[in-house]
């Protein structure tokens, strides 16, 4: 083997160990992730976890994405953002309700954005500090957030998501 050679084939392990880093370093882990603790959404084979705010609009927008998506289960999980006044409120409304999709549902068609007041129960709220524990664990710093096949997705993005979902 010649210098030549030599120096391609260590600059391809290189390059190798540094792809490998970077896969690991890139992917999402959901073993951490109390699922009980997650709004589930469908029943699909393809998981979706994702964190929230109820009155983010690209949240939204990724709400009626997968409202038409048959395939995939989703796992929701709340962060109200503080720039969103009423987000803490129908995130624990919507953690409070015995039919949580359908609450989420009701909530991220923007149908009760005129409603002042919601019912929360103390369950509610107790799981809505639950879920942002959750969030603060796996150091979730944008909504939405979506974690699939190992990936994160941080904003709705259509394309990506539908690229990792297989379309």
């Amino acid at each position: 083997m010649n210098k030549k050679e030599g120096f391609m084939n260590c600059f391809k392990y290189v390059l190798f160990v540094i792809a490998a880093l970077v896969l690991y370093v890139g992917t999402a882990s959901a073993s951490g992730i109390d699922f009980d603790k997650a709004i589930v959404i469908g029943s699909g084979p393809k998981k979706v976890v994702e964190f929230t705010d109820p009155d983010c609009p690209f949240c939204r927008k990724a709400a009626k994405f997968f409202a038409g998506r048959t395939d995939v289960t989703q796992y929701i999980f709340f962060w109200p953002l503080p720039r969103h006044p009423k987000a803490k409120e129908k995130a624990q409304f919507i953690l409070s309700q015995h039919d949580k999709a359908k609450a989420y549902h009701d909530v991220m068609s923007g149908k009760l954005d005129s409603q002042q007041t919601f019912t929360i129960t103390p369950a509610g709220i107790k799981l809505q500090e639950e879920q942002y524990e959750i969030v603060k664990k796996n150091n979730v710093s944008a909504t939405p957030t979506f974690m699939l096949f190992g990936r994160i997705i941080e904003g709705f993005d259509q394309k990506k998501i539908e690229e990792a979902l297989g379309r």
